[in-house]
This record gives structure tokens, sequence and C-alpha cells, in this order.
């Protein structure tokens, strides 16, 4: 049973699936927009959204904790710096998922997950 499970298991041990949530949002954050699969993309959307909001409070502890989980010190500097004045009239939704065509390969469900 999967009751009250909010991220799925991706098919990975729990240091794998870790490791694999922080990239994609690291790469969401430094391009704006990524290719992946829709499951992916909705379980790092919530990852990207809390990044944002900590960049919204800007306080010196949501600094640290946003430099403890994206891997680039440049991209928290650049979000903390740049998010202020493009996301100060939301109140969350600061992403968006686009489904795409199906991947070749094995049939499985794309999506775009972008920056508002």
């Amino acid at each position: 049973m999967r009751h009250r499970c909010r991220v799925p298991q991706l098919g990975k041990p729990a240091d794998q699936r870790r490791a694999l949530l922080r990239n994609l949002a690291t790469e969401v954050i430094r391009h704006g927009r990524i290719t992946t699969t829709k499951v992916r993309a909705k379980a790092v959307q919530s990852e990207v959204e809390r990044m944002i909001t900590l960049a919204k409070n800007g306080s010196l502890a949501s600094r640290r904790r946003a430099m403890g989980y994206l891997y680039d010190k440049q991209l928290v500097h650049s979000l903390f710096e740049g998010v202020s004045e493009r996301y100060s009239d939301r109140n969350g939704g600061y992403t968006r998922i686009l489904r795409t065509v199906r991947r070749r390969g094995d049939n499985a469900e794309m999506a775009i997950i972008e920056l508002v």
C-alpha cells in the first residue's frame, strides 16, 4: 500500500532518489525548464517550490538550507537575488508541468517542468 506517500519511489533506493531530486531541482532552477518523465516532474515540483519559498523568505537560515540542498552555490546566490521581484505577488504555484509526447524507446510519459 502507498497510503500517504507523497513522493513516488521512482524505482530507486533512498539515497539515489534524493540525489536525483536534488539534481533535477538544481537544473530546473538553472535553466528555467527541463524535459523529464511525468512522474519525476511531479516529484521534483514540490522541491523546486520549496527552494523558491526559501528564497522569498531571504533570511540567512533560509539561504543556508538552500545551499545544503542545491548543488551550485552561485545558483543559490542568483536565486535569492532574482526571486523577490519575480515572484513577489505569487503565493505558490511557481512551476508548471506540461505533458508532451511519449518517449520513443519505452513509451514513458514525458513532461516539461518550467518556472512560471
